[in-house]
């Protein structure tokens, strides 16, 4: 006697509910969609550091580099400018003088370099993209603006870039064509 094999139909036998199924793929689908954007913001991080300590090791190279060129250079000029002082006011009266300039140069100079390393700004788009999260969490986009003319992101829509506007390919209030 020969057996034939059991089919079963594909939609015929399964018990569970429309919506018990799915929940658990769509619980499931999002948690790796959010292991994934963390893992990837993580990626987004470590790429704008190594690229700015690289930028800020080059450039620290090669101020150091100019720093004891000019020190040498500045030294000679300084002992120089010294002893052509010297010649009509007296030795000391011109090393007096030279220091005094220097300070006032360092001076001018410490307060320049302050102002510049207060300046510096961290992740930019690591800190962007972290703060749209929630926002992607609950389902809205970041760049949707409401009534009030913001976005999700606090900023003015008057205040994004041109690369974060879209291109409508149409006219453009005040262009002329």
């Amino acid at each position: 006697m020969t057996t034939t094999p059991h089919t079963q139909d594909p939609g015929a036998g399964d018990a569970r509910e429309p919506g018990l199924g799915d929940l658990g793929t769509i619980l499931s689908d999002i948690s790796a969609d959010l292991s994934t954007l963390l893992r990837q913001e993580v990626e987004l991080a470590k790429a704008e550091l190594r690229q700015s300590t690289r930028q800020a090791g080059r450039g620290a190279g090669m101020l150091a580099g100019a720093a004891v060129a000019a020190l040498l250079a500045l030294s000679f000029l300084s002992v120089t400018i010294w002893w052509a002082i010297g010649n009509s006011l007296g030795r000391s009266w011109a090393a007096l003088i030279i220091t005094a300039f220097w300070a006032i140069v360092a001076a001018v100079l410490a307060a320049a370099g302050r102002a510049q390393l207060s300046g510096m700004s961290g992740l930019p788009r690591t800190a962007e993209s972290v703060r749209e999260i929630p926002e992607a969490m609950k389902g809205q986009s970041g760049t949707d603006t409401s009534s009030t003319g913001q976005s999700s992101t606090g900023r003015s829509s008057t205040d994004q870039s041109p690369k974060d506007l879209p291109h409508t390919g149409g006219y453009q209030e005040g262009s002329r064509r």
